[in-house]
């Protein structure tokens, strides 16, 4: 009776281990999430040698310390942050994985039993893209033509950038089917 809170959609946003927050890919969607009304919780770490060693657990973590018992209605993590992957599946929590770590196998594994909420961006001249590693899987699994581990691609940085566009397209899209 007009004390109803209305729930934001809440997305998390998780780096890389050289990839932060203040990054391109990242930068871009959490504007875009912010602006399409949701929350968003990013949380920051060092990878360090136990990290490197444990990323799942790792990045398990660092999701619960970050949400506690809130449950997130997207991730969107880029190479490192990825390792949230079999957490998410798990969870049942839609994800945009951006150059996901597809020589690890846990994370082939999750990628594998994925729903077709996830899809998964990587670049063709990055070789921790290994599409080939999750070929039966229902999620979506995007390769940007000639693009390194940042989905950067040579010709300079209009280049680049319309690449990347076409990624933020795909991030917003999936930010928009949380508000349906």
């Amino acid at each position: 009776m007009g004390n109803e809170t209305v729930r934001r959609p809440l997305v998390l946003l998780l780096q890389g281990a050289g990839y932060g927050q203040q990054a391109p890919l990242l930068w871009w969607s959490r504007k875009i999430a912010a602006d399409a009304g949701c929350e968003v919780i990013a949380p920051t770490w060092t990878v360090d040698e136990a990290a490197s060693s444990a990323p799942v657990a790792f990045v398990e973590t660092a999701v619960r310390s970050a949400i506690g018992e809130r449950a997130p209605d997207l991730v969107i993590a880029k190479s490192f942050g990825c390792f949230a992957l079999p957490w998410a599946v798990r969870h049942g929590v839609r994800g945009v994985w951006l150059t996901p770590v597809l020589t690890n196998d846990d994370v082939v594994a999750a990628l594998a039993t994925a729903p077709d909420t996830h899809v998964a961006i990587g670049g063709s001249d990055d070789g921790m893209w290994r599409p080939e590693r999750v070929s039966r899987t229902a999620a979506s699994l995007q390769t940007v033509a000639g693009a390194d581990h940042s989905l950067e691609v040579t010709g300079g940085w209009r280049a680049s950038q319309r690449a990347q566009a076409e990624v933020f397209a795909t991030v917003a899209a999936a930010v928009r089917a949380l508000h349906r």
